[in-house]
């Protein structure tokens, strides 16, 4: 059995969890200005270089914003406060082309259910452009990877979630800089995009006709078969 040694909380960190606290239970809202530095260290009973810290952890935690002169600020709460540092740990993360495709999979299956319970006419003509542009490119002998990945936007953006279509965007930018050449060398092999092409048409029509069980199975069986041939050609 392994034990580790219990830590006492630095001041600080108990400042932290205090605004952190307010913040949740709603008593601080978004652009409301917090005491002052001198304020807040006579009210905690601390010295003024645990408050320092401590408004220097929330800013960098994107909590609060510090303006000199003004004081300190809560900030409104932003999607781009989840997707920026998860973009950078998709960078840095090992393993991570699997972790890629997992995540997209489990994504987009349930993306494409809501997208056949929220689909307005407009999406459906979004995917149809696709559609013909991944036709069209099969007949130019076009690899077609722009209007695939056009279909699976159109397909978020269907689902009518923004944080969902933000970190598609995070997912698939990450995907084009660590997949790229397996992708290109997919979309090379004799009729793979044909079989793309069918399989994105099987999804649409499901979308079309609202059914959201079979949009999220075929789906789910369309990337399978893309991940099972991206691992192929990493030989993984």
């Amino acid at each position: 059995m392994e034990l580790r040694p219990i830590r006492t909380k630095k001041i600080y960190e108990e400042i932290v969890d205090q605004i952190k606290d307010l913040i949740r239970s709603g008593n601080l809202k978004a652009g409301d200005r917090l005491l002052s530095e001198r304020e807040l260290a006579e009210h905690l009973k601390v010295s003024r270089a645990a408050v320092r810290e401590a408004l220097s952890a929330l800013e960098a935690m994107g909590m609060i914003d510090i303006k000199p002169g003004d004081g300190a600020f809560i900030r409104q709460p932003s999607v781009n406060g989840i997707i920026e540092p998860l973009a950078m740990l998709l960078l840095v993360e090992q393993d991570l082309p699997r972790q890629i495709l997992e995540v997209r999979k489990i994504m987009e299956v349930g993306g494409a259910g809501l997208a056949a319970q929220r689909r307005k006419e407009s999406n459906l003509q979004s995917m149809q452009l696709a559609l013909q542009q991944m036709e069209q490119d099969i007949q130019n002998s076009v690899t077609g990877e722009d209007a695939d990945f056009r279909f699976h936007f159109a397909v978020a953006e269907a689902a009518e979630n923004s944080l969902l279509l933000r970190l598609m965007h995070t997912i698939s930018d990450t995907m084009r800089q660590t997949l790229r050449t397996s992708r290109i060398q997919l979309l090379a092999t004799p009729g793979v995009r044909e079989r793309l092409l069918d399989e994105h048409i099987k999804v649409y029509r499901a979308i079309e006709n609202g059914d959201a069980p079979a949009a999220q199975e075929l789906m789910y069986d369309h990337l399978y078969r893309v991940e099972l041939s991206i691992y192929k050609h990493l030989n993984m």
